[in-house]
């Protein structure tokens, strides 16, 4: 891991070296700091946020390109290993409802982000990838290849996964009598790792890291081991090891790559956005808390488990909230959240870019 000048080294390498330490410390403090506040994100969340603040003052520092490829890679074989088989059984066999319920939120989440484009909020591919309900990392990272602007992607992302956090915990504590639905981030350090498996994620990373770059592919090092790792681990090929130390840098990697582009002119327009983005989002809230109403009615299904099922993001903190339940069915939870991700992944270039179209004519 290392930050370098986005200039020629010179006599300023000692005072670089410093803000590199310093981006570090201020990093763990952020990360510390909304841990404690429960935020899903916040190993990704303290790193961005105190990159923003170097980028604001004008440091030089940037995440050299393979770094930042790293860190997408390990993403996408973290994502590879929260889709089990069960889940994609469980998607299979009740498809009807899960694509009755993905086409929902996503059609309500394009209409939001279109409104946004045809306020002027924001630009319209940085709206609608921005309001895409799908993983709010890997959204933040295809984005990029799509033509959006990443900085206000993670913004209006990352501002999401935050009020979706908030929402669900107070709506699973109404619901729950106040029992305890804290999320509460693992431990960086594992007590066991597994040796080979590791080698093998490390070499399914460089594969796609590789692959994706030879080939072009938009999103390539995060989408091709989040593709290979899917296909290998699901048919217990390889296991996917990522202890929580590795995941942590990674995280922390992509947060100082996407921070250290927040220019001044950045900060100024999303601050001035961000009345209406938070409303926009809170919205998508609402609209995707109604469909889980529909769901709890018509299906018969648990209230709670229907509300988790369609939250619009933030499916770690959604899980962690869903396992505090008793009442939850939590495989229906992550089934219907890992249905709507793949649908995006697969389907949402092509359709967002459809929707932007409209927004210019």
């Amino acid at each position: 891991m290392s930050l370098v000048p986005a200039s020629k080294p010179g006599s300023s390498d000692i005072r670089l070296g410093l803000q590199g330490l310093t981006l570090v410390l201020l990093s763990v403090i952020f990360e510390l700091a909304l841990e404690r506040l429960g935020l899903p994100a916040a190993r990704m969340l303290g790193p961005m946020a105190a990159a923003i603040i170097f980028a604001a003052v004008g440091t030089p520092m940037r995440v050299p390109a393979p770094f930042f490829m790293f860190g997408q890679a390990i993403v996408g074989c973290m994502i590879a290993n929260s889709i089990t088989p069960s889940i994609l059984r469980l998607i299979l066999a009740d498809w009807p409802i899960f694509l009755a319920g993905v086409l929902a939120v996503i059609v309500a989440s394009n209409a939001l982000g279109w409104l946004l484009a045809w306020l002027r909020v924001l630009p319209g591919s940085t709206a609608l990838w921005g309001s895409a309900p799908g993983g709010a990392t890997a959204m933040v990272l295809m984005s990029e290849a799509y033509g959006a602007d990443i900085r206000l992607v993670a913004f209006m992302q990352y501002l999401r996964v935050v009020l979706v956090a908030i929402v669900a915990t107070i709506v699973a504590r109404i619901y729950t009598g106040g029992g305890s639905t804290g999320v509460v981030a693992p431990s960086l350090w594992s007590s066991h790792i597994a040796i080979l498996p590791l080698i093998q994620t490390l070499a399914l990373t460089g594969v796609g890291m590789l692959v994706g770059r030879l080939l072009r592919i938009p999103a390539g090092p995060l989408l091709i081991p989040m593709g290979l790792g899917v296909a290998l681990h699901s048919t217990g090929l390889m296991t996917i090891e990522l202890p929580p130390l590795l995941l942590a840098v990674s995280y922390a990697l992509v947060g100082w790559a996407i921070g250290l582009r927040f220019q001044r002119p950045i900060l100024i327009h999303a601050a001035r956005a961000f009345p209406r983005v938070a409303a926009s989002s809170l919205a998508l809230i609402a609209a995707c808390g109604a469909l889980g109403a529909l769901l709890a009615t018509t299906l018969h299904i648990d209230p709670l488990t229907a509300y988790l099922a369609t939250s619009p993001g933030g499916a770690d903190s959604v899980a962690i909230i869903a396992a505090s339940s008793s009442t939850v069915n939590i495989p229906f939870v992550m089934a219907m959240q890992t249905a709507r991700f793949l649908v995006i992944i697969f389907i949402g270039p092509p359709i967002l870019r459809a929707v932007a179209r409209t927004i210019k004519t």
